[in-house]
């Protein structure tokens, strides 16, 4: 009967690692959304920045009022762009300034990108060696398996 135990326990630690394995997993595909998510953040700022360096003083656009409404108007004067600065603040930039402002932005994201890629590679490096463990555990539960089958063979 100790041995039956001893599988059980071994079973419990399979699940532990299973468990562990998911919540990892878990982890990746929430890092794996906030890549997206500031990836499309780079996009929109792609776009302003295209639209500032093309737009001309005259140039009629159509600006978002939400909730999916767009209005017609007319660009008075391309050289004053508000930017904004984070924490609520904006500041108003010339057109040189403003697009500096945003490729700063967009170099912020970038590193965040770049340390959420980061730790998702050590986060899949730990999967990789839990799920090593696992199949080594399960090795050691056929071979026990197969040892205890034998003994009651005999």
């Amino acid at each position: 009967m100790g041995g039956g135990g001893g599988g059980g326990g071994g079973g419990g630690q399979m699940q532990q690692v299973a468990q562990e394995i998911e919540q990892m997993e878990q982890e990746v595909d929430a890092i794996d959304e906030e890549i997206e998510r500031l990836r499309e953040k780079q996009t929109d700022i792609d776009e302003a920045i295209e639209a500032i360096e093309t737009l001309d003083s005259g140039s009629t656009v159509q600006v978002p009022l939400g909730g999916d409404a767009y209005i017609r108007a007319t660009i008075e004067d391309i050289d004053e762009v508000v930017v904004s600065l984070g924490g609520g603040y904006s500041a108003e930039r010339e057109q040189e300034g403003a697009v500096s402002t945003l490729e700063t932005k967009k170099e912020t994201l970038d590193d965040h990108i770049s340390d959420l890629e980061d730790e998702k590679a050590e986060v899949e490096t730990e999967m990789e060696e839990l799920e090593q463990q696992a199949q080594q555990m399960q090795q050691q539960q056929m071979q026990q398996m197969m040892q205890q089958q034998e003994q009651e063979d005999e």
